[in-house]
């Protein structure tokens, strides 16, 4: 397992790039935390470059997606439809996650065989979960030993391609690839790493990525307004976008309308890194948050927090939070689940250049 933080919520002053004199200062006796984060990131990195803990290669080429800052990058929809398009090239792919929120113990979970979704989020958390239901032929493994991951992968369905879902920490497992998904918006945030910041490494890690992946680009042609002068020289860099797509109502048919927002009184239900976000895009959308109802990421949720919520509004969710939710605890609850759908604008550059990058790279015998 990596030196990478899990279930985390930073807070949204810490993804605005510019500071106050007086928000530094209230700030400053976090440095030495962050100095200690710094110092322990560097030194489990340092163990693996150095030797002294040992990376193991497997019989298959593996591409990691993972990001820099603390959750809200878009790298669970990535890997989806990274996986989604490698298969539609004719490629055996699976996707191992390291799962987050679950209670199972084992090293390795298979959540999918592609075929039918195995486990539930009680035992592997969400992410892996919300993965196994939209990957229609493609395995889904959790647990937090990529290596044995791996390793069940090959020997069960005979993977050509693993995709590490949040890889870019973990260095036991070697990679032929490195994607880094920055938020476009957001950036780097105040540019400092936890607690001081919400990035797991700072910005001079990106020269490590193979690529970056911008998400949540508003426009096909639009430059990145959270990174100027931040993204290194000479790294390939692909834009995707992350739509709403409509409002799914559990145990319904079909979507509704995304437009069903406007000007609707509703409740924000989520438990995901940046709630904040969230709100934000519910009230681009029209709606009008007047209750919240916002728990830590990767929160397990519990019948009776459920039974808590004001009946007289509707509650919108993230569909990573639904996966968490039977549709048996909503009684009379209107739930809305807001489903996004990526936007692959540089989608075909991506894919044929990581297909070359893949081609490229030798198997040991």
């Amino acid at each position: 397992m990596g030196w990478a933080p899990s279930g985390r919520t930073v807070p949204d002053l810490l993804w605005q790039r510019e500071e106050s004199s007086l928000r530094r200062t209230l700030l400053a006796p976090l440095l030495p935390f962050e100095a200690l984060y710094r110092c322990g990131v560097f030194l489990h990195r340092g163990l693996f470059r150095s030797g002294l803990a040992e990376r193991k290669r497997l019989q298959a080429r593996v591409v990691s997606v993972g990001n820099l800052a603390v959750g809200g990058s878009g790298k669970t929809p990535v890997v989806a439809w990274l996986a989604k398009r490698l298969r539609a090239r004719g490629h055996k792919a699976a996707v191992l996650s390291r799962g987050v929120g679950g209670r199972g113990g084992a090293d390795v979970h298979v959540v999918s065989d592609g075929e039918r979704v195995l486990l539930g989020p009680g035992t592997v958390g969400d992410e892996p979960v919300w993965l196994a239901r939209r990957l229609s032929g493609i395995p889904v493994l959790a647990g937090h030993n990529r290596l044995a991951l791996g390793l069940r992968a090959l020997a069960v369905f005979g993977s050509e391609v693993l995709i590490l879902d949040d890889g870019f920490h973990h260095h036991r497992l070697e990679r032929d690839v490195d994607l880094v998904c920055l938020d476009a918006r957001l950036g780097l945030g105040n540019g400092h790493v936890l607690p001081r910041g919400p990035l797991r490494e700072s910005g001079r890690a990106l020269r490590r990525a193979d690529a970056i992946v911008l998400t949540r680009v508003s426009e096909p042609s639009e430059d990145a307004p959270g990174l100027p002068g931040q993204l290194p020289a000479g790294v390939p860099c692909f834009r995707l976008g992350i739509d709403p797509v409509g409002l799914r109502v559990p145990g319904t048919p079909g979507l509704r309308p995304v437009e069903d927002l406007q000007g609707a009184e509703v409740g924000l239900l989520t438990a995901i890194a940046r709630p904040d976000r969230m709100l934000r895009d519910l009230e681009r959308l029209g709606a009008r948050v007047v209750k919240r109802r916002c728990f830590r990421d990767h929160h397990r949720y519990r019948p009776r927090e459920i039974r808590r919520l004001d009946r007289s509004i509707p509650w919108v969710t993230t569909a990573k939070d639904a996966v968490k939710i039977p549709d048996a605890w909503l009684d009379d609850l209107r739930l809305w689940v807001l489903e996004e759908e990526l936007r692959a604008d540089d989608g075909d550059e991506l894919v044929d250049w990581l297909l070359e990058r893949l081609e490229s790279v030798r198997l040991r015998g």
